[in-house]
């Protein structure tokens, strides 16, 4: 469906200034749109999961946890699939975030994946310049990620950081030279786009933020962030996306729910070609430890259809 048609659409919960800013520049921010009620909600939930990682020495297929994690000093870098730990979330991301997805996918929308990532200081936790469709290429682009703040969040703090305009440019290889997959861009590619154009998106808890899935984005490393930054990210696609190779490791059971209006009957096929994901049969990290070097290793391209992924 293009921009033109979805545009078309009435819409549920953005205004259409904010509809056409997504489409020319792969991005758009609403702050302050859940109420505090909800988030506040979420984050007793979510501290329930901080307090089982005390318990834990290594990850588990719930819970990633960093360098220097300890009983005292927990550091959860990402809840792998919130959905599926706990209705909470479930409910968020069928709610209003499914409506906003609408108002840029078009009335019919299935829910992708979703993940809680962490921030806790210290500047180790940069993610470095990426595109999420080369994690799970679809038949067409029209894929997105809201991002929910469960805290206030700081210029200094780690917010999304977009290059404006980069989703209308290439798909890049997130494989290094060697053919490792490190879940970022080569240092030449990044060189193609003027990072001086970088814009970064703090607000207060309860914004969101939308980002394309071809949009070339980052967050900053932080220096001390007490509450965590906790950003709760659920991926929707249009229903006529379909994914056509994904690893099978991080399924999720609510992957290709339908969370607004009806199934395809077609797929809708993109042109442009997309490097093929590696095979992540033997099991899969984080982006964290992919981009931070902590899992190495040859990663050969996915061979055939998978299950659904979240990076």
């Amino acid at each position: 469906m293009t921009p033109e048609v979805i545009l078309a659409n009435p819409a549920r919960v953005l205004s259409q200034n904010q509809r056409e800013r997504y489409f020319e520049s792969g991005y758009v921010m609403v702050e302050s749109l859940i109420p505090t009620d909800i988030i506040d909600a979420i984050n007793e939930v979510t501290k329930s999961f901080i307090e089982k990682s005390r318990r834990m020495t290594a990850s588990d297929d719930e819970i990633d946890i960093g360098p220097g994690h300890t009983a005292q000093s927990p550091v959860v870098r990402r809840l792998k699939y919130p959905d599926k730990s706990h209705d909470a979330y479930w409910q968020l991301a069928t709610g209003i975030i499914a409506d906003v997805a609408t108002d840029l996918l078009g009335p019919d929308v299935y829910f992708h994946h979703s993940k809680l990532n962490f921030k806790w200081g210290g500047g180790s936790d940069e993610v470095k310049w990426h595109q999420d469709f080369p994690f799970y290429p679809h038949t067409n682009a029209n894929v997105l990620a809201i991002g929910t703040y469960l805290a206030d969040v700081g210029i200094d703090d780690g917010p999304l950081a977009v290059i404006p305009g980069s989703h209308k440019t290439q798909i890049h290889e997130q494989f290094d030279e060697n053919g490792i997959w490190t879940g970022a861009m080569r240092d030449a590619d990044v060189k193609q786009y003027d990072t001086t154009r970088t814009v970064y998106m703090p607000g207060p808890k309860g914004s969101i933020t939308v980002h394309h899935s071809r949009a070339v984005h980052s967050t900053k490393p932080t220096t001390q962030v007490a509450s965590g930054r906790p950003l709760l990210i659920n991926a929707y696609a249009a229903a006529d996306a379909f994914p056509y190779t994904t690893p099978k490791n991080t399924y999720t059971p609510h992957g290709r729910t339908l969370v607004r209006g009806q199934p395809a009957k077609w797929a809708q096929m993109d042109a442009t070609p997309c490097p093929v994901p590696p095979d992540w049969s033997d099991g899969y990290s984080s982006i964290y430890a992919q981009q931070g070097e902590e899992d190495l290793k040859p990663t050969p391209r996915d061979p055939g259809i998978r299950p659904n992924v979240s990076q």
